[in-house]
């Protein structure tokens, strides 16, 4: 009897992660976990982890996979996974409340353990699953279609247009100078707190730095870059590119504190700051998302951190980060 496509648990994966180990065929995997073998193929091929410039590394590991499996469907499917929430927000749009003002209000109140913001509703109400709900005719503009992003104005009062990513000069993006950094935040199930890391990676060396914050607040995570950073020479922390979220708001902290120029990625854009994203893959294999930060000490990462710059990386000539780091710093850039 022909099996449907099915979800794998956690369990699954890890057993999976055996069987991929031991090169068994797909069919018998598929018999083993009682699966339809497209649901086994199509595991392997979007959930494998894979690092360009230490090859060795890649394949299927059972937390990473579940780490990405589950990041995918939150972005796409949140209020489908949700639908109490999504009978909440349904009624406040139909009560003429706008994206924004629903948002901001579940914020406010706290009742959901689930974050809302209001680009969500936006592709809620106009997603080819919920289109014939007619939420749009709620909206104060009332589109059938939604306007193209390239013509929403963007929001320049946060993230100015000075410091956009297309501003930055092309001695960073192509790695010829020294001291120019990537951040992004590492988000880890909620149900554990609210704690997280910031992850930050030299561009030209990969030297990675990893800090452990107590919430998302824009300001503390700022002061902690600034006194992690300030000891280094002025060369070596010259400029920062970040994406657009609002834990990088703050970025003017970095130009008073450090004198450290910020650079922000276009919206749903992250590949534009790839390094981070790429070391971020690396730093899952030991910090997954169901990893309760209560137990990890900033030591801890900092052993972490000290582990993962002193592998030899085949873009730096099999050099290892911290050889490189250090090498720039005593040349003085």
């Amino acid at each position: 009897m022909s099996r449907c496509y099915t979800q794998l648990a956690l369990a699954d994966r890890r057993r999976l992660h055996q069987l991929v180990a031991a090169k068994v065929p797909i069919n018998e995997m598929a018999r083993q976990l009682g699966s339809h073998r497209s649901t086994i193929y199509r595991e392997i091929k979007r959930n494998t982890f894979r690092d360009r410039e230490l090859p060795d590394y890649d394949g299927y590991y059972s937390t990473v996979a579940h780490d990405i499996s589950k990041e995918r469907r939150r972005r796409l499917r949140k209020l489908r996974r949700h639908p109490n929430l999504r009978t909440e927000i349904i009624n406040q749009l139909e009560a003429r409340w706008s994206p924004e003002q629903i948002a901001g209000r579940l914020l406010l109140e706290g009742h959901s353990l689930v974050r809302v913001c209001k680009e969500t509703i936006y592709r809620f109400i106009y997603s080819k699953e919920d289109y014939g709900l007619g939420l749009y005719q709620y909206l104060p503009e009332g589109r059938r279609k939604r306007r193209p992003l390239r013509s929403r104005k963007p929001r320049d009062g946060v993230f100015p247009a000075s410091h956009r990513i297309s501003q930055r000069p092309d001695f960073i993006g192509d790695r010829s100078q020294f001291g120019h950094w990537e951040g992004d935040l590492l988000i880890f199930e909620r149900p554990l707190g609210h704690a997280n890391v910031t992850s930050l990676v030299e561009r030209k060396s990969r030297y990675t730095v990893l800090i452990k914050n107590p919430s998302r607040h824009s300001r503390p995570i700022m002061d902690k870059i600034i006194r992690a950073f300030s000891p280094l020479p002025a060369f070596a922390r010259q400029s920062f590119t970040f994406d657009r979220g609002t834990e990088f708001a703050g970025f003017r902290a970095l130009e008073e504190g450090i004198g450290a120029h910020s650079w922000f990625c276009d919206p749903s854009a992250p590949w534009q700051k790839g390094t981070v994203e790429n070391t971020n893959k690396r730093v899952r294999r030991f910090l997954p998302g169901t990893t309760d930060l209560a137990i990890v000490s900033q030591r801890d990462l900092l052993h972490l951190g000290r582990h993962i710059n002193d592998q030899p990386r085949k873009c730096l000539g099999y050099r290892t980060p911290t050889e490189v780091f250090m090498t720039h710093l005593q040349e003085g850039g």
